[in-house]
């Protein structure tokens, strides 16, 4: 009756040795390391990666504690810190800008373990210090960039089916086109509702001119702001790889939110610098024929000739350049500082994809003699930074833009191209930092008050409930074990949340075992036998259990599905550790019990503590 099959004992104990070895990468600790990456995806990730940073290592002279390869790149380890940067300006000044050499903390297991798949637990940022950002996104301006598009969209349609137009502007996010006459605004609207069929096409009459507006409808809204966070995560991803941390966390938040994590970085000025940028390239051709003194004069107090735009150039002074876009930053692939060899100065060399070399050597090609004026683009101010003349036709894809003012600019205008541009711009509405020091007190504190509640808890049970509570501590230390196991498996962020949820789970795994131990007790009080109590309190307490736990359940699945940030972590680590209680609980507890009065043929007396006859 009290005895668990042979097969229910062996699955108990595997479980209990699984959670054992994925526990145990907890305890080793971290030591210092770096991790080197590709800069590229071209770059390969191979095992001759791992052999020439072990042959730079040796070169140098260079002590490491090991050295391996994974699937997020080459990592190697250092006793010390001093070594840990050493070895990281070796390696960026032999690998060159084709690996991202980053700063990282890498667990102290044996290779025994990691090849078991056991490693240690995510520390969250206020566990291990960094930066923690929330972003906002502006949709709005994702809306108004894309209505831009459409003008010159629109243009080349009409052009194309030869429809006369009187002009085509923008007026924050609908698009406008003027007609002379009926006619041709019937044509044009039967063009662009077959081409745009996700547009809000209206008619109206401005004293002669025939006006037909075109405005996005809700879909395509929907559509523009979707690919908009998509878009600036995955640019942010980029720029953070520039930037050489390791392990960042990059989520979106809600409809319009994005949070950026970043494990390490103390330098907050930075990363706030790089992750808020929106620098893009254009290349215009400046109007030769209007930049003169009067012309000039009148486009800098708002009268600019009609088709130009006018901006100044990093002397103050103003240019006129064509608003026809002939090439944009989309066209670029890889971007890096350099030197000028003639004059000295330093450059953004630009290497441009297929379509956008062809079309830069048609520009040059169609224009030498002329100027050429590259605009640099960023948070919403145009600046002129070189304005060249084109000697001659450009082939290749390879640009080089002088005009840089110092090297640090040279190599964050590169970053920033290399990247990509913000799809919107983003402002960040929410900034903390947690230093190293903090984030380790967070973590001692939380260590200690989890390890004096289970102290309180353990003796409170083994006094009231003798035997039995030493088996329910038992029970209670396994499910800690196996808590801990679990995230470890599923890689799992732990929080200072996560933290108060383990020292939760703690107090509400006892309940089950209360409610057996009180069943127990009930059931001898009863007049049954010591075995039968055993088995009747097992098997009567488990649907109180059941329904208490999933109730409990239900509520930590809804703040994971709803929660966000810390909540979410808070849920992950509570409905883990209702899980394992419930097994621990039930299944441990009672093979426990089995294994102490199972076997015996005659129990006169059980060690629960006092009974009480009502």
């Amino acid at each position: 009756m009290n005895r668990y099959p042979m097969w229910k004992n062996i699955f108990v104990a595997i479980m209990i040795l699984i959670g054992l070895i994925y526990t145990i990468p907890n305890f080793f600790g971290e030591s210092p390391a770096v991790q080197i990456t590709p800069a590229k995806s071209t770059t390969k990730l191979d095992a001759a990666l791992l052999g020439q940073v072990e042959a730079i290592f040796k070169q140098e002279k260079i002590e490491y504690d090991g050295v391996y390869l994974d699937a997020r790149g080459v990592k190697a380890r250092f006793a010390n810190t001093d070594t840990q940067i050493k070895a990281k300006d070796v390696l960026q000044a032999n690998l060159g800008k084709d690996y991202t050499v980053a700063l990282n903390l890498l667990s102290r297991s044996p290779n025994w373990l990691r090849n078991l798949g056991a490693k240690p637990m995510y520390l969250g940022l206020d566990l291990r210090g960094g930066v923690h950002f929330l972003l906002q996104v502006d949709m709005k301006a994702a809306l108004s960039k894309a209505a831009e598009r459409f003008v010159g969209d629109f243009r080349i349609a009409l052009r194309k089916e030869r429809i006369s137009y009187v002009g085509v502007s923008r007026e924050g996010e609908t698009v406008q086109i003027s007609f002379n006459n009926e006619a041709e605004l019937i044509k044009a609207k039967a063009v662009i509702s077959k081409e745009y069929p996700n547009l809000t096409l209206t008619e109206s009459t401005i004293g002669e001119e025939k006006m037909l507006k075109a405005s996005l409808n809700l879909v395509e809204q929907k559509r523009i702001q979707d690919f908009a966070i998509k878009q600036n995560i995955q640019t942010l991803h980029n720029r953070i790889n520039e930037l050489g941390v390791a392990e960042p966390i990059i989520q979106q938040q809600g409809a319009d939110r994005v949070v950026v994590q970043l494990p390490g970085v103390q330098d907050t000025a930075k990363a706030k610098d790089i992750l808020g940028r929106t620098a893009t390239l254009e290349i215009r051709l400046v109007d030769e024929d209007k930049n003169d003194a009067a012309t000039l004069e009148k486009a800098e107090k708002g009268q600019a000739p009609l088709g130009d735009d006018v901006f100044k150039n990093r002397d103050g002074r103003a240019i006129l350049v064509k608003k026809n876009v002939a090439l944009t930053g989309d066209y670029i692939t890889d971007a890096g500082p350099g030197v000028d060899s003639q004059s000295g100065r330093n450059t953004v060399n630009v290497t441009l994809d297929a379509r956008g070399a062809r079309i830069f050597q048609q520009v040059t090609r169609e224009n030498v003699g002329k100027r050429m004026a590259i605009l640099l683009i960023e948070k919403g101010s145009t600046e002129v930074i070189t304005a060249p003349t084109i000697n001659e036709e450009i082939g290749g894809g390879r640009v080089q833009i002088s005009g840089m003012a110092n090297t640090q600019e040279a190599t964050d205008i590169s970053l920033l191209l290399r990247a990509g541009a913000l799809a919107a711009p983003m402002d960040i509405i929410e900034e903390r930092t947690v230093g190293p020091s903090m984030g380790q007190d967070n973590i001692n504190r939380g260590m200690h008050s989890t390890m004096w509640g289970f102290a309180a808890i353990a003796l409170m049970m083994m006094i009231y409930y003798m035997a039995f509570g030493v088996v329910s501590v038992v029970a209670l230390a396994i499910n800690l074990l196996l808590l801990v196991a679990m995230l470890s498996m599923l890689q799992a962020t732990l929080t200072l949340p996560g933290l108060a949820a383990i020292a939760l789970a703690l107090g509400m795994a006892i309940d089950a075992n209360v409610l057996i131990n009180e069943r127990v007790r009930e059931e001898l009080r009863n007049g049954n036998t010591p075995q039968a109590s055993i088995h009747a309190g097992y098997e009567r307490a488990w649907d109180t259990i059941l329904d208490s736990n999933v109730t409990t359940l239900i509520a930590g699945l809804a703040l994971f599905m709803f929660g966000t940030g810390p909540i979410k972590g808070f849920a992950v680590v509570h409905v883990l550790g209702i899980l394992t209680s419930m097994f621990s609980a039930v299944l441990v507890s009672r093979a426990m019990v089995n294994l102490i009065y199972g076997y015996r043929r005659k129990v006169s007396k059980l060690s629960i503590g006092q009974i009480y006859q009502a």
